[in-house]
This record gives structure tokens, sequence and C-alpha cells, in this order.
């Protein structure tokens, strides 16, 4: 008999001190009111995260508004059969903000190119879009995006006009430390066509896989394929690996290098970037 008692004592204390928190972030469940955090998120007492990161490489915020700035530096090295060897440097700035689950990006950069036979600088396209993120499952989230490009950038090739962006990105939490992640992106050109040249309308997807292998590091690997803006241009093929770390609670940084696949492709192309989260 005394063996029974012992037995529902010892059931009853581990019932008493069970402690279910399946997203790990130190939340119990049933107190927990976002229970899918990803495994490297920064959660308030509630589990909600403070900032969350998208495997497609971009960070949403669960409170009820915050921004971040983004400084960073790029180099992209090309050499296509058609052209020559040129460097590209440039500086980008980037700024976010987010209110629940909507967030607005603005973004621009300022560019010099270098090659044998000629130099040129002066501020790339800029960027203009808004996002609304959908949890859909425990384990699912999907983002819907709208944007503007804005031709900030000065050419001879007419293609001087606003275009228009709209895409879907989805991130699937496959185990506790591990998301699969895919894209696509349509782009509206408005340029007008130009002696030889003839634009057309783009689609673009990706596609990936992340990991978290500790709380502040985040890494992934991807492939990606775009039309090109250009009729009669073969698809811009990549493969590209991407890495984000939390310094603190403020202060993060992305690193990201993309191999060109195919003719039209950047042969080599690399971003550093550092972001302060207000």
């Amino acid at each position: 008999m005394y063996k029974i008692l012992l037995a529902i004592l010892l059931i009853g204390a581990m019932q008493l001190m069970a402690f279910d928190d399946y997203d790990m972030d130190g939340v119990e469940d049933k107190k927990d009111m976002c229970p899918n955090t990803p495994f490297s998120a920064l959660v308030d007492k509630n589990g909600c995260s403070k900032k969350i990161l998208k495997g497609f490489g971009s960070s949403v915020s669960t409170n009820l508004y915050s921004f971040d700035v983004i400084i960073g530096f790029n180099y992209s090295e090309s050499n296509y059969d058609s052209l020559q060897q040129n460097d590209t440097y440039s500086g980008s700035l980037q700024v976010d903000y987010y209110y629940k689950n909507f967030s607005i990006q603005a973004s621009t950069s300022y560019y010099d190119t270098q090659s044998v036979s000629y130099n040129d600088s002066g501020i790339d396209d800029s960027f203009l879009g808004a996002y609304y993120t959908l949890n859909a499952q425990k384990n699912l989230n999907i983002v819907f995006g709208l944007g503007a490009i804005i031709p900030t950038y000065d050419s001879d090739l007419n293609n001087n006009n606003t275009d228009y962006t709209t895409s879907i990105n989805l991130s699937y939490m496959a185990t506790k430390s591990i998301n699969l992640f895919g894209g696509y992106n349509y782009v509206i050109i408005n340029d007008d066509d130009v002696e030889n040249v003839k634009y057309q309308n783009t689609n673009a997807y990706n596609i990936g896989i992340g990991f978290y292998p500790i709380q502040q590091l985040y890494i992934s690997a991807a492939y990606n394929s775009s039309q090109s803006i250009y009729k009669d241009v073969k698809d811009i093929d990549t493969i590209s690996a991407y890495g984000y770390y939390s310094f603190n609670k403020r202060w993060f940084g992305t690193l990201n290098y993309a191999y060109g696949l195919s003719d039209t492709a950047t042969d080599h192309y690399f971003s550093l970037r550092v972001g302060y989260c207000f």
C-alpha cells in the first residue's frame, strides 16, 4: 500500500514541477502570449519577442512599436561575358519602423564603380516598402509586402520611372533551432524602352534553410533566382550565405555573401551591416 501512495506522491510532485516551454524562451507555455518565438528571440515577461528574426533576412517587432537604423558597406565584383571586369563599392542606409504586425522600410545607398575604361559614382535607386506579418500557424509566419523603387539613380537608359514591387515570404520553424524559408517577388517595371534596350516586369524567388546554433546567432543559406529587367537576357541565379548576430538588446550585425551561378549575375557580392534598435 505504501508503494502505491509513494507512486502517487511522486507523480503529483512531477506534475507540480512540470514546466512546458515549447519555444524555449524561458516563459511557461500556459503563460506564454507568443508561443512560437524563434530560438534566438529576446523576449519580455509575456514571452513575446522584442525582435524576431526571419529566415529571409528581416526582423519584425512584436512590441507595440519600435524602429531601427542600419548602416552597411557593400562590395560587388562583376566580370560578365559582355562587360569588362568592374568593382563596385557602396555605403547603404536603412531605416525600419515596426508597429504590431506592420512594418515600414526605407533604404538607399551611394555607389562607386571602377573599371579599366571608366569610373562612375552616385546614388542608387531608393526603396520604400510596407509589410504585414501573419502568424498563420504555430510554426509558420507569412509576410506580405508592397513597395516602390524610387528612381534616385541617374541613367542614360531612360529608366527613371518609379517601379512597384509585391512580395510574399514564408518562414517555418521545422524544429526549435532550424527554420525553412522561401519567398516570391514581382516587380512592375515602368521604364520606357530606348534604342535597343527593352524592359520587362520581373519574377524572383528564393528558398533556403536557417539555423540558430546559439541564442545570439542565426545563419542561413539560400538559392536565389530572378529575371532580368531587360528582355532576352538570361535569369540571374545566385547562392548566398547570411549571418545575424545580436551583440546585446540594442546592437546587431549582419554578414552576407552571394556567389553568381549565371553569366548575368554578379560574380561575388559581400555585405557587412551594423544596426541599432530603438
